[in-house]
């Protein structure tokens, strides 16, 4: 089992998108048996609360299930249990090789280098845009499933 772990600061905006957006298209490919997907934060401030209510309304709007999703801070066991650390920005980035003891490792990656648009995904937080955040998170989750189906299964 292939398992991704996207990560944002606190845990109820970006990642769990993610995480959500990428559980649709696994279950499209009809790769639910062979791919997995959670979120974490790098923050405790929210653990256990649901996703963002913006997160919510967007992913609603586009049909996409967040049931179950609680927000959970990163724990060092993540870095064992994850074969993909996918982080919403350059600060996730280094807090989480910080976090996990990872300084070098490359499966903590940030989730745009793997688009055309490399850079960091906004924080729906601060800009209210969670239209943007969705629309960057999907192409940058449908890239990620390109990338694992052709570094795990040849695809």
């Amino acid at each position: 089992m292939v398992s991704v772990l996207f990560v944002c600061l606190g845990n109820i905006c970006r990642s769990p998108m993610a995480e959500a957006v990428m559980r649709r298209l696994i279950e499209q490919k009809g790769l639910s048996g062979e791919i997995t997907a959670d979120s974490a934060g790098t923050g405790s401030w929210h653990a256990g609360e649901a996703p963002h209510e913006g997160t919510r309304r967007k992913l609603d709007e586009e049909g996409v299930s967040y049931e179950g999703m609680a927000a959970r801070q990163l724990d060092k066991q993540d870095f064992e249990k994850f074969n993909y650390i996918v982080c919403m920005d350059e600060q996730n980035v280094r807090d989480a090789r910080k976090m996990l003891g990872q300084p070098d490792d490359p499966k903590i990656i940030r989730l745009l280098d793997l688009t055309g648009n490399a850079g960091d995904v906004p924080d729906p937080w601060y800009t209210d845009n969670f239209n943007e955040t969705y629309e960057l998170v999907t192409a940058g989750c449908r890239e990620l499933l390109d990338k694992i189906e052709r570094e795990q299964f040849g695809g």
